[in-house]
This record gives structure tokens, sequence and C-alpha cells, in this order.
């Protein structure tokens, strides 16, 4: 009897040590509800038009030279195949983003994305010489805004609106914690977009550095600005920089700005949206040009 009163003692052990390691268990892993909660499910339906999901393709649009905005691509996945993928997106310029396969999933519009989705731009990106030759061949000074890190797609949809309806001859945006030419973007800029060239860049301080290269003075906007935007000399070459939303021009970009400019503010409310900021300045430079 000793044997097998030594065994059940120790299958007893074990029952009671595999309780306490699934309590441990449970206390570390998220809930269920805690899970869906932060990726609900979502009903499947057809693909937004921006959005590709699926390996093959995501693969054809690439070799067909279509742009793309950004490729999310599963966290930790090894495997060779989304390793060329992600290959091509950045020999095309595309940002690669790893992303948890749960956030995949929340973001698969079919549930089927293999882990890849991509977001591709509503339209082609143009260069900051494309921008220039366009105020050169309308034999106008350049006037041109860049849009640091903007996060709202309607704000930047609404200034590519305002540029365009403003005579300006291009707008210049980074690669990176900034919206791209998304559908929302496109259908914000109200078809301006066919008309008004963007340029995606690599950094914006670079990009700033080509301009005054080719004599465009750099006016940011801020609330501490060096005069009002009524005092600014916008008739010549100008670039016009909108800062994000939430805290205004990076540090970088604000240091290499000429000169930075206010909006007089009368009201009890310090700031304005970025995309009502960009159409004062733009009109100033419509009213000082006309």
């Amino acid at each position: 009897m000793r044997p097998y009163a030594v065994h059940a003692g120790l299958e007893l052990e074990l029952q009671m040590e595999e309780k306490r390691t699934y309590r441990q268990n449970r206390e570390q892993k998220p809930q269920r509800g805690e899970r869906k909660k932060e990726f609900p499910k979502r009903e499947r339906e057809e693909a937004p038009e921006n959005m590709l999901e699926g390996r093959n393709a995501v693969t054809e649009a690439l070799s067909a030279g279509r742009t793309i905005d950004k490729l999310f691509v599963a966290d930790g996945d090894t495997d060779r195949a989304l390793g060329r993928i992600c290959a091509m997106a950045k020999q095309a310029g595309a940002v690669v983003v790893p992303t948890d396969r749960r956030k995949l999933d929340y973001m698969s519009a079919t549930g089927a994305h293999q882990g890849v989705i991509a977001m591709v731009a509503a339209h082609d990106y143009a260069s900051i010489d494309d921008i220039l030759k366009k105020a050169q061949d309308a034999g106008e000074p350049p006037l041109i805004v860049i849009c640091d890190e903007l996060s709202d797609p309607h704000n930047l949809g609404a200034i590519i609106r305002t540029a365009e309806c403003a005579g300006a001859h291009g707008i210049i945006i980074p690669k990176r914690r900034s919206v791209g030419l998304t559908a929302v973007v496109g259908k914000a800029s109200a078809g301006a977009l066919e008309y008004m060239p963007v340029a995606r860049v690599s950094n914006i301080t670079a990009a700033i550095d080509t301009l005054k290269k080719a004599g465009v003075w750099v006016y940011g906007t801020a609330a501490e600005g060096d005069t009002t935007l009524y005092k600014a000399d916008l008739k010549s070459a100008a670039a016009i920089v909108i800062g994000n939303e939430g805290e205004g021009m990076s540090r970088l970009v604000s240091e290499r700005c000429d000169f930075k400019v206010s909006i007089p503010m009368k009201g009890s409310i310090s700031s304005l949206n970025a995309s009502a900021a960009a159409a004062i300045m733009l009109y100033e430079a419509v009213r000082q040009r006309s």
C-alpha cells in the first residue's frame, strides 16, 4: 500500500502545482474581455480601395509600380516570402511597419491578410523638383506648403484643397509620423489632389535646405512668432510650414525656418485648426501677390 500512497500523494501535489500555475498564467495574461476591447472583432467585407491584403495582391501591386504608403507586416514573422515583400516595399520607398498579428486581424476587412496589409496611396507622389518646375512653368515665385507631421487626414485633405484654390505650387509631407495620401485625404481634398503635386520626403529639414538653395524663404507658423503674418513678405518665393495638430512644429524644423510668424488671436481660444491656419496664411500670400 505504501508505494500507492506515495504515488497518490505525488499526483495530488502535481495537481495542486498545475492549479497554481494556471492561476498565475490567468493573472499575467490579458483576459479575453480585455483583448476584445483592445482589438474588437469586425464584420468582414470587401477591402477598401486604398487597402490591399494578402501576399499575392501586395506583390503584384509592387511589381506593377503602384505607390504604397505603408506596409504593415506581422511582427516576428521570419517567412522568406514575407521578407522579399518587405524588401520590395522598402526599395519602392514604402514605410514598413512591424505590427502585432492581432492588430492585423482587426485592421483586416477580409480576414485573409496572410500577415501583410498595404495602404495604397490615392495618388502618385511628386518630387520637390516637380513642384519648383510647376512654379517656373507658370512664371511665378514658388508658393509651397510644408506639413510637419500632420496626423489627421481631413486636415491634410483640406490643406490640399485650399492650396489648389489659392494657386500654390505644391505640398511637402514627411514619410514617417505623418498621414499619407489615403483615400480619406483624397475625398477631403474634393478633387484637388488631382491637380496639386504632393512630395513625400524622408527628412523635412533636408527638404527645407533644398528649398533654401533654390531661393525659397521658409516661414514657420507659431504662436510665439517673431512677427505677424501681415508683416511677412509672401510676395517672393515662400514656403509656409504648418506644424502638428497638437505640438506644432518640431524643434529641428522650427530652427530651420527663416522666419516664424503668428496669426493674431483675439478670442479666448489660443490656437487654430491646422487647415484653418494654412488657409489664412495662403490667402494672405494671395492678397500680397495680387
